[in-house]
């Protein structure tokens, strides 16, 4: 790892929670190794194939990812110490005794640690309960609690209702973390509609971040961030309609880039929407240097390179967002609204902002 400041280890400051999938592994990939260590990205993984794991063994030096299984089958092929790529186990309180000592190998196979990740929507069980089953998890696994880090998942928060219902579960978690010795307890919840087919297109939209605001409220309990990325929640998101789409993060809001313009090749037209990206007032300022995401968007705002595919949209989003989130978390003494690059002036004249309705759909307002 990459040693922070007296000579100490790197220690994680963002837990982003990522599909399993080419566009999210590729902006892994892509980050630069003097701050992959400051992140530790959980990976839902749904399907075990060769390129999944080639792609886990292909990032930075000083990444370590979670990944979670527990979409799969309990199989010999869903155990993690057999993929021969270095991993942290991510432990589910409903994980089967025979998965629980598989992860536990996974664990003193690697980096002897693992995460216990814990869903508010799924884990409902009263304190002592919830106690005796993370004691069966540390038993089985062979792990100790200051070997495994604590991940309260708080799921979909896409309107502020959702917000003031899920922020009582987890001060409550928080609470009963704090009976135990835990390597560290961070939060995670996904802000991101569960899709993006019914906004307007050709302009920019912007839709509230509501895991952001989420973590805001609860600053007092000082717990570590994570997020969704740049997708949704709920399991099953994917790009959804194949209009050309960028899903650009600032402080407190993504902008949401579909562009449908008709006449000349489908290259032009997302060209056009990457040049009205990057004359927008939350371009930041280091332009292609903010990320990889960021530097393959002005390449086709200039028509150095081609549209691309759903895949590289949600990379090049994911890139960016990652960038983002990270830098505004390591300059927290910063005013937020400018960002470390002042990469988020939002401004009302460019674009429409978009609404939360029930059920977290978005719509444009005025």
């Amino acid at each position: 790892m990459v040693p922070a400041h007296g000579g100490r280890a790197a220690e994680p400051v963002y837990r982003p929670v990522l599909a399993g999938r080419r566009g999210e592994l590729d902006a892994l990939a892509h980050l630069d190794e003097a701050i992959a260590p400051l992140l530790a990205p959980v990976i839902d993984v749904h399907a075990v194939d060769p390129c999944t794991v080639d792609l886990l063994g292909r990032l930075p030096a000083g990444l370590l990812p979670a990944v979670d299984v527990s979409a799969l089958p309990d199989s010999p092929e869903s155990e993690l110490v057999r993929w021969g790529v270095p991993l942290v186990p991510v432990i589910g309180l409903a994980d089967g005794s025979r998965r629980l000592v598989a992860h536990g190998a996974a664990a003193r196979a690697y980096a002897r640690r693992a995460v216990v990740r814990l869903r508010t929507g799924q884990d409902r069980a009263g304190p002592d309960a919830t106690t005796a089953a993370v004691e069966r998890v540390w038993r089985l696994t062979r792990l100790a609690p200051e070997q495994c880090d604590l991940l309260v998942d708080a799921g979909d928060v896409c309107c502020p209702a959702d917000v003031r219902l899920v922020e009582p579960r987890v001060r409550r978690l928080a609470e009963w973390a704090r009976r135990h010795a835990w390597r560290s307890v961070s939060v995670a919840a996904g802000g991101m509609p569960p899709t993006l087919a019914r906004l307007p297109t050709d302009e920019p939209v912007r839709v509230d971040r509501f895991d952001w605001q989420l973590w805001q409220r609860l600053a007092d309990l000082d717990l570590g961030y994570g997020d969704y990325g740049v997708s949704c929640a709920v399991p099953g998101d994917g790009p959804g309609d194949r209009l050309p789409t960028l899903r650009y993060t600032t402080t407190g809001a993504w902008w949401v880039y579909r562009w449908s313009r008709r006449g000349g090749r489908g290259d032009d037209r997302f060209a056009d929407l990457c040049r009205t990206l990057v004359a927008a007032p939350h371009w930041p300022a280091a332009g292609a240097g903010f990320s990889w995401g960021d530097h393959e968007i002005l390449r086709r705002a200039r028509r150095g390179a081609g549209a691309g595919s759903p895949v590289n949209w949600i990379a090049w989003s994911t890139s960016h967002h990652l960038a983002h989130v990270l830098a505004t978390l390591l300059r927290p003494e910063r005013d937020q609204r400018g960002g470390p690059w002042r990469a988020d002036q939002d401004s009302p004249e460019r674009g429409r902002a978009g609404r939360q309705q029930r059920g977290g759909e978005t719509r444009r307002a005025g």
